[in-house]
């Protein structure tokens, strides 16, 4: 009875003493002691100022210090049992001694009413009941309190133990929640963990794998290195293979020659050296066969384009560029696997090549034919004979000015004259535009053929080269050399002959630049034929003087000479008509060898010339009496000569420049 009434006001929110006796009006009330002063005072509970939450617990992922985790079941009494403060006994034993063991339920309560009860910091020894049992002391206390207490504080408790008790749920809630909060970190924290040593298990596990690809792949350089150059000698794409018995001959297939080419080279020096490699014996019956099936289309190929130089109006400069020096490799592998398959598919193009220069030579020989020259004969000398036609017909040429001749040599005409411009042409020509027209185009085509004859069939020596151009151009450096026999012959135009005597000099030069050695034979054979011809001119001409002078009477006295036009022209100091046929034609050979070497016959052949016309003045002047008269036609005669020739140059004008000179200055005759 007295233990409830004590856990019920043990219960309130505020603890109030014990009287230590009987209240009276005239004595002091005294707080009960109910243990040592030196027991510990459980911690109250701070007023929360606002509710925990999952999201506020949540906010925060650092875990709750190891010190404020209170393990659960810890109660005061187990507190105070393990630390006792001197020999003070336990007042809740006291009690119990006196008053037996409270029921089971009250148990709890009374112990957590003692633990509410703020000890007193002195314990009094001896309790004073006032001559009261203790039984009669704590019914009257329990009055006392009863009827003072119980009416002002019921009404207060209770309000407080709902907010209490509200604020615990809310408190335990929060708790739940926090917890449930802490499971899900820790599920997630666990699962991390877990899948973090997976992650590193597998990055382990990579490492090691990198490391033995690393080592395979540097095992596999150093074998490649080694075996790769060896293997690649002797392997044989398949792609090569079929294009070379498959595909079209164009540049991929001249490639793809070219590495099979390079295999039997490899092929070929192993062998030489004596090494018996497997792959060598393994791989030559494929390589023989791919090297008779490449000979085969190399053969069709080549065929093929000469029976297209056979077809008509065709320029076969552009199929040997397109068709045969693009592919010039091919042929080289045909001459080295088969010489005599080369030796006749060459001879097949000789024979073709001559045919296709011969009959078009033969044509434009023909259009040239046709084209009207000047007709200069015997009766165009320089001293026409007695009785004969007049040395400069009406309507002819002038035989002996040169005129605008020499600019057939100027640099700056290298273009032949087409065969229809020939046939359409109804002008009247020298011969040098016939000449020069044919061996131009002629000199034109022969450098063309022997550069591809050298560069196609690259690797064949020199002489045989120049035995497949002789054999080739043979028909058309005859049918040059009867156009030339054509031109000249017959004809008395030495300044035309000299002409055709500095173009093939031209032609020469121009066959040496572009390295054509094999056509000196016929620049030869074409001298061989003008210089002879240029020579008869001019015997022709001095001839022609030397009777002229014959027919003088050599004696003053009532001559009459031939070339003159009546007796009284004798007397004349006038220049003779003779000499200026003779210094025109000195002045037109010297302008053609300004460039003339001294080896030229031109020198000896002027100087007869002139060694005639001079003998012809001086047997003219003896026929005037008077002495200065005579001197005086000499003078006029060289002052002509000279004044001619005054803008020629080179080496052999100066010569005869100085010579008239000084035969002009030698009669001491002030002009």
């Amino acid at each position: 009875m007295w233990l409830e009434r004590f856990s019920g006001q043990s219960s309130q929110s505020t603890p109030s003493a014990s009287p230590s006796r009987a209240l009276s009006p005239g004595t002091p009330r005294r707080s009960v002691q109910l243990g040592p002063s030196t027991l510990p005072r459980r911690p109250g509970l701070n007023p929360r100022t606002s509710s925990l939450s999952v999201a506020s617990l949540g906010a925060s992922t650092e875990s709750l210090p190891a010190a404020a985790r209170i393990p659960n079941g810890t109660n005061l009494k187990n507190e105070l049992a393990s630390s006792p403060i001197g020999d003070v006994s336990d007042p809740v034993e006291v009690l119990e001694s006196i008053l037996g063991a409270p029921p089971p339920g009250q148990d709890a309560e009374a112990k957590s009413g003692i633990d509410a009860v703020e000890r007193p910091a002195k314990i009094e020894e001896d309790i004073d009941f006032d001559g009261l049992s203790l039984e009669e002391f704590a019914g009257a206390e329990s009055q006392v309190l009863g009827h003072g207490q119980s009416e002002s504080t019921s009404g207060g408790l209770s309000t407080d133990i709902e907010q209490e008790r509200d604020k615990f749920e809310d408190l335990h809630k929060s708790i739940l929640a926090c917890d449930e909060v802490l499971k899900s970190v820790e599920t997630y924290l666990t699962n991390f963990r877990a899948d973090l040593a997976a992650v590193s298990s597998e990055i382990e596990h990579l490492q090691q794998r990198s490391s033995a690809l690393n080592n395979k792949l540097q095992n596999r350089k150093a074998v490649e290195k080694v075996l790769g150059p060896e293997v690649e000698a002797f392997v044989i794409p398949p792609a090569v293979v079929r294009k070379i018995t498959e595909g079209a001959v164009d540049g991929s297939w001249v490639k793809a020659l070219e590495q099979l080419e390079k295999r039997i080279k490899t092929i070929e020096a192993k062998a030489k050296e004596g090494k018996d490699v497997k792959a060598v014996q393994d791989i030559r019956p494929l390589i023989d066969e791919v090297s008779s099936k490449a000979v085969e289309r190399i053969r069709d190929y080549v065929v093929s384009q000469i029976k297209a130089l056979r077809s008509p109006n065709i320029n076969a400069q552009v199929i040997q560029m397109n068709a045969f020096l693009r592919y010039r490799s091919v042929f080289g592998f045909l001459a080295t696997k088969q010489p005599q398959l080369a030796e006749e598919i060459s001879q097949a193009y000789i024979n073709t090549m001559r045919w296709y220069y011969s009959s078009h030579f033969t044509r434009y020989k023909t259009a040239l034919d046709k084209l009207q020259l000047h007709t200069i004969d015997a009766g165009d000398v320089i001293a026409a004979e007695p009785g004969s036609r007049r040395a400069v017909k009406p309507g002819a040429a002038d035989a002996f000015s040169i005129g605008r001749r020499a600019d057939v040599l100027k640099a700056g005409t290298d273009t032949a004259l087409p065969s229809y411009a020939a046939e359409e042409d109804k002008g009247t020509h020298f011969l040098e535009l016939a000449f020069r027209a044919f061996n131009l185009a002629l000199i034109d085509n022969a450098s063309a053929e022997y550069s591809f004859l050298t560069e196609f069939f690259i690797k064949q020596p020199f002489h045989a080269t120049n035995r497949k151009f002789n054999e080739i151009f043979q028909p058309t450096f005859q049918l040059g050399h009867e156009l030339t026999k054509q031109l000249i012959e017959g004809c008395y135009d030495a300044i035309g002959v000299l002409i055709c005597v500095r173009l093939t000099q031209h032609f020469a030069f121009e066959l040496q630049r572009r390295k054509v050695p094999a056509g000196e034979g016929y620049v030869n054979g074409t001298n061989m034929l003008l210089w002879p011809r240029f020579q008869q001119i001019i015997d022709a001409h001095c001839e022609s003087i030397r009777k002229s002078t014959a027919s003088l009477p050599g004696k003053p006295a009532g001559s009459a000479l031939s070339l003159t036009s009546s007796p009284a022209n004798a007397q004349s100091t006038a220049p003779h008509p003779l000499t200026q046929r003779f210094a025109n034609f000195s002045h037109a050979v010297l302008t053609l060898s300004s460039e003339a070497g001294d080896d030229e016959p031109v020198s000896h052949s002027l100087a007869r010339l002139r060694g005639e016309f001079e003998a012809f003045l001086l047997k003219l002047g003896k026929g005037i009496a008077e002495a200065r008269k005579r001197e005086r036609f000499l003078y006029n005669n060289y002052s002509l000569v000279h004044t001619i020739l005054a803008d020629t140059e080179g080496k052999l004008a100066e010569e005869t420049k100085t010579h008239f000179a000084d035969l002009r200055d030698g009669l001491g005759i002030d002009g």
